[in-house]
Protein backbone atom coordinates (compact mmCIF):
# COMPACT_ATOMS: atom_id res chain seq x y z
CA UNK A 1 0.00 0.00 0.00
CA UNK A 2 2.93 2.34 0.68
CA UNK A 3 4.05 2.33 -2.97
CA UNK A 4 0.55 3.16 -4.18
CA UNK A 5 0.10 5.87 -1.57
CA UNK A 6 3.51 7.30 -2.50
CA UNK A 7 2.46 7.45 -6.16
CA UNK A 8 -0.81 9.12 -5.23
CA UNK A 9 1.08 11.63 -3.10
CA UNK A 10 3.39 12.38 -6.01
CA UNK A 11 0.81 12.73 -8.75
CA UNK A 12 -2.74 12.92 -7.43
CA UNK A 13 -3.19 14.57 -4.04
CA UNK A 14 -2.38 18.03 -5.35
CA UNK A 15 -4.70 17.33 -8.29
CA UNK A 16 -7.54 16.55 -5.86
CA UNK A 17 -6.72 19.61 -3.78
CA UNK A 18 -6.81 21.77 -6.91
CA UNK A 19 -10.13 20.25 -8.02
CA UNK A 20 -11.78 20.68 -4.61
CA UNK A 21 -10.50 24.26 -4.37
CA UNK A 22 -11.92 24.98 -7.82
CA UNK A 23 -15.33 23.53 -6.93
CA UNK A 24 -15.58 25.61 -3.76
CA UNK A 25 -14.27 28.76 -5.43
CA UNK A 26 -16.56 28.52 -8.49
CA UNK A 27 -19.63 28.01 -6.31
CA UNK A 28 -18.75 30.89 -3.98
CA UNK A 29 -17.58 33.43 -6.56
CA UNK A 30 -17.84 32.23 -10.15
CA UNK A 31 -16.87 35.61 -11.61
CA UNK A 32 -13.46 35.84 -9.91
CA UNK A 33 -12.80 32.14 -10.64
CA UNK A 34 -13.32 32.54 -14.38
CA UNK A 35 -11.23 35.72 -14.37
CA UNK A 36 -8.30 33.62 -13.17
CA UNK A 37 -9.00 30.81 -15.66
CA UNK A 38 -9.06 33.24 -18.58
CA UNK A 39 -6.23 35.42 -17.27
CA UNK A 40 -4.16 36.67 -20.23
CA UNK A 41 -0.45 36.06 -19.66
CA UNK A 42 0.71 37.32 -23.05
CA UNK A 43 -1.29 39.25 -25.62
CA UNK A 44 -0.42 38.54 -29.29
CA UNK A 45 1.63 35.55 -28.14
CA UNK A 46 3.30 33.25 -30.68
CA UNK A 47 1.24 30.44 -29.19
CA UNK A 48 -2.23 30.57 -27.74
CA UNK A 49 -5.90 30.68 -28.47
CA UNK A 50 -7.40 32.78 -31.21
CA UNK A 51 -9.27 35.61 -29.55
CA UNK A 52 -10.82 38.50 -31.48
CA UNK A 53 -8.36 37.97 -34.32
CA UNK A 54 -5.29 37.94 -32.07
CA UNK A 55 -3.38 35.16 -30.33
CA UNK A 56 -3.59 35.33 -26.55
CA UNK A 57 -1.73 33.04 -24.17
CA UNK A 58 -4.11 32.44 -21.27
CA UNK A 59 -3.37 30.64 -18.03
CA UNK A 60 -5.83 27.90 -19.04
CA UNK A 61 -4.06 27.40 -22.38
CA UNK A 62 -0.64 27.32 -20.71
CA UNK A 63 -1.70 24.50 -18.39
CA UNK A 64 -3.98 22.44 -20.64
CA UNK A 65 -2.18 22.74 -23.98
CA UNK A 66 1.46 23.32 -23.03
CA UNK A 67 2.37 22.00 -19.60
CA UNK A 68 0.01 19.00 -19.57
CA UNK A 69 2.23 17.64 -22.34
CA UNK A 70 4.63 16.55 -19.58
CA UNK A 71 1.86 14.59 -17.83
CA UNK A 72 0.95 12.78 -21.04
CA UNK A 73 4.65 12.12 -21.68
CA UNK A 74 4.85 10.26 -18.35
CA UNK A 75 1.73 8.27 -19.24
CA UNK A 76 3.25 7.49 -22.66
CA UNK A 77 6.48 6.34 -20.98
CA UNK A 78 4.60 3.72 -18.97
CA UNK A 79 2.66 2.55 -22.02
CA UNK A 80 5.82 2.42 -24.15
CA UNK A 81 7.70 0.31 -21.59
CA UNK A 82 4.72 -2.00 -21.18
CA UNK A 83 4.74 -2.66 -24.94
CA UNK A 84 8.41 -2.67 -25.95
CA UNK A 85 10.32 -4.28 -23.08
CA UNK A 86 10.76 -8.04 -22.84
CA UNK A 87 9.03 -8.13 -19.45
CA UNK A 88 6.48 -5.50 -20.47
CA UNK A 89 3.04 -6.00 -19.00
CA UNK A 90 1.26 -5.60 -22.35
CA UNK A 91 3.28 -8.29 -24.12
CA UNK A 92 2.41 -11.92 -24.64
CA UNK A 93 -0.57 -14.07 -23.79
CA UNK A 94 -0.86 -12.71 -20.23
CA UNK A 95 -2.17 -9.44 -21.65
CA UNK A 96 -4.65 -10.98 -24.10
CA UNK A 97 -7.77 -11.07 -21.91
CA UNK A 98 -7.11 -7.67 -20.23
CA UNK A 99 -6.64 -6.11 -23.67
CA UNK A 100 -9.87 -7.68 -24.88
CA UNK A 101 -11.67 -6.46 -21.76
CA UNK A 102 -10.27 -2.97 -22.40
CA UNK A 103 -12.16 -2.88 -25.69
CA UNK A 104 -15.38 -3.62 -23.80
CA UNK A 105 -14.44 -1.02 -21.21
CA UNK A 106 -14.45 1.58 -23.96
CA UNK A 107 -17.32 0.42 -26.17
CA UNK A 108 -19.65 -0.08 -23.19
CA UNK A 109 -19.43 3.55 -21.98
CA UNK A 110 -19.77 4.83 -25.54
CA UNK A 111 -22.92 2.74 -26.09
CA UNK A 112 -24.49 3.87 -22.80
CA UNK A 113 -23.57 7.53 -23.36
CA UNK A 114 -24.86 7.74 -26.93
CA UNK A 115 -27.80 5.40 -26.28
CA UNK A 116 -29.08 7.41 -23.33
CA UNK A 117 -28.57 10.67 -25.23
CA UNK A 118 -30.46 9.39 -28.27
CA UNK A 119 -33.38 7.65 -26.57
CA UNK A 120 -33.85 9.62 -23.34
CA UNK A 121 -32.83 13.15 -24.33
CA UNK A 122 -33.11 13.20 -28.14
CA UNK A 123 -33.58 16.98 -28.18
CA UNK A 124 -30.08 17.48 -26.80
CA UNK A 125 -28.37 14.67 -28.74
CA UNK A 126 -26.73 17.02 -31.21
CA UNK A 127 -25.31 19.13 -28.41
CA UNK A 128 -23.82 16.27 -26.38
CA UNK A 129 -22.81 13.61 -28.91
CA UNK A 130 -19.23 14.84 -29.21
CA UNK A 131 -18.59 13.88 -25.57
CA UNK A 132 -18.79 10.13 -26.26
CA UNK A 133 -15.12 9.57 -25.30
CA UNK A 134 -15.35 11.22 -21.87
CA UNK A 135 -16.58 8.09 -20.02
CA UNK A 136 -14.06 5.78 -21.70
CA UNK A 137 -11.21 6.94 -19.45
CA UNK A 138 -9.79 5.16 -16.40
CA UNK A 139 -7.70 6.98 -13.80
CA UNK A 140 -4.81 4.55 -13.24
CA UNK A 141 -3.68 5.72 -9.80
CA UNK A 142 -7.06 5.91 -8.09
CA UNK A 143 -8.41 2.77 -9.74
CA UNK A 144 -5.32 0.85 -8.64
CA UNK A 145 -5.67 2.12 -5.08
CA UNK A 146 -9.37 1.17 -4.89
CA UNK A 147 -8.60 -2.16 -6.54
CA UNK A 148 -6.17 -3.00 -3.74
CA UNK A 149 -8.78 -1.97 -1.17
CA UNK A 150 -11.33 -4.32 -2.77
CA UNK A 151 -9.17 -7.30 -3.73
CA UNK A 152 -6.05 -6.97 -1.58
CA UNK A 153 -2.53 -6.41 -2.88
CA UNK A 154 -1.89 -10.05 -3.80
CA UNK A 155 -5.05 -10.78 -5.77
CA UNK A 156 -4.51 -11.52 -9.50
CA UNK A 157 -7.44 -9.20 -10.28
CA UNK A 158 -5.28 -6.23 -9.23
CA UNK A 159 -2.66 -7.01 -11.87
CA UNK A 160 -5.46 -7.58 -14.39
CA UNK A 161 -6.87 -4.14 -13.50
CA UNK A 162 -3.49 -2.44 -13.91
CA UNK A 163 -2.97 -4.00 -17.35
CA UNK A 164 -6.46 -2.87 -18.36
CA UNK A 165 -5.89 0.67 -17.08
CA UNK A 166 -2.56 1.04 -18.92
CA UNK A 167 -4.13 -0.22 -22.16
CA UNK A 168 -7.06 2.16 -21.59
CA UNK A 169 -4.59 5.06 -21.29
CA UNK A 170 -2.93 4.06 -24.56
CA UNK A 171 -6.28 3.93 -26.34
CA UNK A 172 -7.27 7.25 -24.78
CA UNK A 173 -4.17 8.96 -26.20
CA UNK A 174 -5.07 7.67 -29.67
CA UNK A 175 -8.69 8.85 -29.30
CA UNK A 176 -7.55 12.33 -28.26
CA UNK A 177 -5.22 12.59 -31.25
CA UNK A 178 -7.64 11.23 -33.85
CA UNK A 179 -11.11 12.39 -32.77
CA UNK A 180 -10.47 15.66 -30.93
CA UNK A 181 -8.39 17.96 -33.13
CA UNK A 182 -7.73 21.35 -31.61
CA UNK A 183 -8.37 23.16 -34.89
CA UNK A 184 -8.71 22.51 -38.61
CA UNK A 185 -6.50 19.55 -39.49
CA UNK A 186 -3.28 20.18 -41.39
CA UNK A 187 -1.63 16.73 -41.17
CA UNK A 188 1.41 17.77 -43.22
CA UNK A 189 2.73 19.48 -40.07
CA UNK A 190 3.08 16.05 -38.45
CA UNK A 191 6.11 15.51 -40.66
CA UNK A 192 7.80 18.18 -38.52
CA UNK A 193 7.12 16.10 -35.39
CA UNK A 194 8.20 12.92 -37.12
CA UNK A 195 11.37 14.60 -38.38
CA UNK A 196 12.20 15.86 -34.89
CA UNK A 197 11.77 12.35 -33.46
CA UNK A 198 13.91 10.71 -36.17
CA UNK A 199 16.61 13.38 -35.91
CA UNK A 200 16.99 13.22 -32.14
CA UNK A 201 16.96 9.42 -32.14
CA UNK A 202 19.62 9.27 -34.85
CA UNK A 203 21.90 11.99 -33.47
CA UNK A 204 21.57 11.54 -29.69
CA UNK A 205 20.77 7.83 -29.38
CA UNK A 206 21.69 5.64 -32.36
CA UNK A 207 24.81 7.48 -33.65
CA UNK A 208 26.70 7.51 -30.31
CA UNK A 209 26.01 3.80 -29.84
CA UNK A 210 27.11 3.12 -33.42
CA UNK A 211 30.37 5.03 -32.89
CA UNK A 212 30.98 3.07 -29.69
CA UNK A 213 30.49 -0.34 -31.30
CA UNK A 214 33.16 -2.76 -30.08
CA UNK A 215 34.31 -0.40 -27.31
CA UNK A 216 32.99 -1.40 -23.91
CA UNK A 217 34.05 1.94 -22.43
CA UNK A 218 31.42 3.64 -24.65
CA UNK A 219 33.18 7.06 -24.63
CA UNK A 220 30.87 8.80 -27.14
CA UNK A 221 27.64 7.59 -25.50
CA UNK A 222 29.01 8.60 -22.09
CA UNK A 223 29.93 12.09 -23.34
CA UNK A 224 26.48 12.59 -24.87
CA UNK A 225 24.85 11.34 -21.69
CA UNK A 226 26.92 13.49 -19.32
CA UNK A 227 27.23 16.68 -21.37
CA UNK A 228 24.03 16.92 -23.38
CA UNK A 229 21.76 15.08 -20.92
CA UNK A 230 18.07 15.59 -21.76
CA UNK A 231 18.49 18.83 -23.75
CA UNK A 232 18.38 17.31 -27.26
CA UNK A 233 15.10 15.60 -26.39
CA UNK A 234 13.63 18.76 -24.88
CA UNK A 235 14.46 20.70 -28.05
CA UNK A 236 12.98 17.92 -30.19
CA UNK A 237 9.94 17.92 -27.90
CA UNK A 238 9.39 21.64 -28.46
CA UNK A 239 9.58 21.15 -32.23
CA UNK A 240 7.20 18.18 -32.04
CA UNK A 241 4.77 20.14 -29.84
CA UNK A 242 4.72 22.95 -32.42
CA UNK A 243 4.11 20.41 -35.18
CA UNK A 244 1.11 18.99 -33.32
CA UNK A 245 -0.32 22.45 -32.69
CA UNK A 246 -0.01 23.48 -36.32
CA UNK A 247 -1.39 20.10 -37.46
CA UNK A 248 -4.57 20.76 -35.48
CA UNK A 249 -3.98 17.83 -33.10
CA UNK A 250 -4.15 18.65 -29.42
CA UNK A 251 -0.64 19.92 -28.59
CA UNK A 252 -0.69 18.35 -25.11
CA UNK A 253 0.10 15.12 -27.00
CA UNK A 254 3.05 16.72 -28.75
CA UNK A 255 5.77 14.94 -26.75
CA UNK A 256 4.46 11.46 -27.54
CA UNK A 257 6.62 10.91 -30.67
CA UNK A 258 9.75 11.83 -28.68
CA UNK A 259 9.28 9.42 -25.75
CA UNK A 260 10.21 6.25 -27.73
CA UNK A 261 13.45 7.89 -28.94
CA UNK A 262 14.88 8.33 -25.41
CA UNK A 263 17.35 5.65 -24.22
CA UNK A 264 15.64 3.33 -21.77
CA UNK A 265 16.54 0.38 -19.57
CA UNK A 266 15.98 -3.16 -20.79
CA UNK A 267 13.43 -3.72 -18.05
CA UNK A 268 10.79 -1.89 -16.06
CA UNK A 269 9.55 -2.71 -12.59
CA UNK A 270 6.14 -1.15 -13.02
CA UNK A 271 4.36 2.12 -12.51
CA UNK A 272 4.03 1.73 -8.71
CA UNK A 273 7.37 0.07 -7.96
CA UNK A 274 9.94 1.73 -5.70
CA UNK A 275 12.66 -0.05 -7.70
CA UNK A 276 11.95 2.26 -10.65
CA UNK A 277 13.89 5.02 -8.90
CA UNK A 278 17.10 2.96 -9.10
CA UNK A 279 17.02 2.64 -12.89
CA UNK A 280 19.68 4.98 -14.27
CA UNK A 281 18.62 5.12 -17.93
CA UNK A 282 17.82 8.54 -19.34
CA UNK A 283 14.10 7.85 -19.77
CA UNK A 284 13.65 7.06 -16.08
CA UNK A 285 15.91 9.96 -15.08
CA UNK A 286 13.72 12.34 -17.06
CA UNK A 287 10.62 10.91 -15.37
CA UNK A 288 12.21 11.53 -11.96
CA UNK A 289 13.10 15.12 -12.96
CA UNK A 290 9.49 15.70 -14.03
CA UNK A 291 7.94 14.32 -10.84
CA UNK A 292 7.67 17.53 -8.83
CA UNK A 293 6.89 19.83 -11.78
CA UNK A 294 4.08 17.50 -12.84
CA UNK A 295 2.67 17.57 -9.29
CA UNK A 296 2.33 21.34 -9.58
CA UNK A 297 0.98 21.12 -13.14
CA UNK A 298 -1.72 18.69 -12.02
CA UNK A 299 -2.69 21.00 -9.16
CA UNK A 300 -3.27 23.83 -11.63
CA UNK A 301 -5.01 21.46 -14.04
CA UNK A 302 -7.50 20.58 -11.29
CA UNK A 303 -7.81 24.22 -10.27
CA UNK A 304 -8.47 25.51 -13.79
CA UNK A 305 -10.71 22.69 -15.03
CA UNK A 306 -12.83 21.47 -12.12
CA UNK A 307 -14.43 24.80 -11.21
CA UNK A 308 -18.02 23.90 -12.04
CA UNK A 309 -21.10 25.37 -10.40
CA UNK A 310 -23.48 22.75 -9.02
CA UNK A 311 -26.27 24.47 -10.91
CA UNK A 312 -24.58 23.20 -14.11
CA UNK A 313 -25.66 19.61 -13.38
CA UNK A 314 -27.77 18.49 -16.33
CA UNK A 315 -28.07 15.76 -18.97
CA UNK A 316 -24.34 15.53 -19.85
CA UNK A 317 -23.57 14.93 -16.16
CA UNK A 318 -25.72 11.81 -16.10
CA UNK A 319 -24.53 10.66 -19.52
CA UNK A 320 -20.91 10.71 -18.40
CA UNK A 321 -21.67 9.24 -14.98
CA UNK A 322 -23.84 6.38 -16.24
CA UNK A 323 -21.42 5.75 -19.08
CA UNK A 324 -18.74 5.15 -16.47
CA UNK A 325 -20.76 3.45 -13.72
CA UNK A 326 -22.87 1.23 -16.00
CA UNK A 327 -21.20 1.04 -19.39
CA UNK A 328 -17.68 0.31 -18.20
CA UNK A 329 -18.49 -2.58 -15.78
CA UNK A 330 -20.92 -4.20 -18.23
CA UNK A 331 -18.55 -3.76 -21.17
CA UNK A 332 -15.59 -5.20 -19.29
CA UNK A 333 -17.68 -8.15 -18.06
CA UNK A 334 -19.09 -9.03 -21.50
CA UNK A 335 -15.83 -8.68 -23.42
CA UNK A 336 -13.87 -10.29 -20.60
CA UNK A 337 -16.16 -13.34 -20.68
CA UNK A 338 -15.89 -13.54 -24.47
CA UNK A 339 -12.11 -13.28 -24.33
CA UNK A 340 -11.60 -15.65 -21.42
CA UNK A 341 -14.18 -18.35 -22.25
CA UNK A 342 -15.39 -18.01 -25.84
CA UNK A 343 -11.96 -17.28 -27.32
CA UNK A 344 -10.35 -19.38 -24.56
CA UNK A 345 -7.74 -16.79 -23.70
CA UNK A 346 -8.29 -17.62 -20.04
CA UNK A 347 -8.19 -15.71 -16.76
CA UNK A 348 -5.28 -15.49 -14.32
CA UNK A 349 -5.18 -18.35 -11.84
CA UNK A 350 -7.20 -17.50 -8.75
CA UNK A 351 -9.48 -15.00 -10.51
CA UNK A 352 -13.21 -15.69 -10.95
CA UNK A 353 -15.35 -14.64 -13.88
CA UNK A 354 -17.53 -12.43 -11.65
CA UNK A 355 -14.38 -10.56 -10.63
CA UNK A 356 -14.51 -8.98 -14.09
CA UNK A 357 -17.64 -7.06 -13.05
CA UNK A 358 -15.94 -5.83 -9.88
CA UNK A 359 -12.88 -4.78 -11.89
CA UNK A 360 -15.23 -2.88 -14.20
CA UNK A 361 -16.68 -0.98 -11.25
CA UNK A 362 -13.20 -0.05 -10.06
CA UNK A 363 -12.14 1.04 -13.57
CA UNK A 364 -15.13 3.40 -13.71
CA UNK A 365 -13.15 6.09 -11.87
CA UNK A 366 -12.45 8.43 -14.80
CA UNK A 367 -11.40 11.70 -13.15
CA UNK A 368 -8.13 13.08 -14.62
CA UNK A 369 -8.38 12.00 -18.26
CA UNK A 370 -12.18 12.34 -18.27
CA UNK A 371 -11.80 15.96 -17.14
CA UNK A 372 -9.25 16.57 -19.86
CA UNK A 373 -11.40 15.01 -22.60
CA UNK A 374 -14.42 17.05 -21.43
CA UNK A 375 -12.35 20.22 -21.77
CA UNK A 376 -11.54 19.44 -25.42
CA UNK A 377 -14.81 17.75 -26.44
CA UNK A 378 -16.98 20.80 -25.78
CA UNK A 379 -16.39 24.55 -25.93
CA UNK A 380 -16.51 26.38 -22.62
CA UNK A 381 -20.07 26.69 -21.38
CA UNK A 382 -22.91 24.79 -19.71
CA UNK A 383 -22.45 21.52 -21.66
CA UNK A 384 -18.75 21.33 -20.84
CA UNK A 385 -19.41 22.19 -17.19
CA UNK A 386 -22.09 19.52 -16.89
CA UNK A 387 -19.82 16.90 -18.47
CA UNK A 388 -16.99 17.83 -16.10
CA UNK A 389 -19.34 17.34 -13.15
CA UNK A 390 -19.98 13.79 -14.36
CA UNK A 391 -16.22 13.16 -14.44
CA UNK A 392 -15.90 14.47 -10.87
CA UNK A 393 -18.84 12.36 -9.69
CA UNK A 394 -17.10 9.25 -11.04
CA UNK A 395 -15.33 9.05 -7.68
CA UNK A 396 -18.55 7.43 -6.49
CA UNK A 397 -17.32 4.32 -8.32
CA UNK A 398 -15.00 3.72 -5.35
CA UNK A 399 -17.95 3.20 -3.01
CA UNK A 400 -19.78 1.16 -5.63
CA UNK A 401 -16.73 -1.09 -6.02
CA UNK A 402 -16.57 -1.81 -2.30
CA UNK A 403 -20.28 -2.65 -2.20
CA UNK A 404 -20.16 -4.88 -5.30
CA UNK A 405 -17.04 -6.59 -3.97
CA UNK A 406 -18.79 -7.40 -0.70
CA UNK A 407 -21.94 -8.58 -2.50
CA UNK A 408 -20.01 -11.01 -4.70
CA UNK A 409 -17.87 -12.14 -1.77
CA UNK A 410 -14.48 -11.11 -3.04
CA UNK A 411 -11.85 -12.69 -0.79
CA UNK A 412 -9.02 -10.25 -0.22
CA UNK A 413 -5.52 -11.58 -0.82
CA UNK A 414 -2.85 -9.39 0.74
CA UNK A 415 0.12 -11.51 -0.35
Amino acid sequence: MYRVWNFLTNYSLLLIFGAVTALIWANLDAHSYHQIVDFAIWEHAPIGQMHDGSRTLTLHYLINDVLMAFFFAIAAKEVWEAIILKNGSLRGKKAATPLFATVGGMLGPIAVYLGMAYFIWPDTYGDVQNGWAIPTATDIAFSYLVGRMVFGAGHPAVRFLLLLAIADDAAGLIILAVFYPSSELAPEWLFLSLGAAIAVFALANWLPRYMDRGNQARPVSTWVRQKLKFWPYLIAGCVSWFGFQEAGIHPALGLLPIVPTIPHADRAFGIFSEAEQYLSDLLNQIEHLLKHPVEIILFFFGLLNAGVEFSAISEPTWLVLFGLLVGKPVGILIFGVVGAHVLRLGLPQGMRTIDLLVIGCVAAIGFTVSLFVASVAFPGGPVQDAAKMGALFSFSAAGLSLIVGKFFRVVKQEF
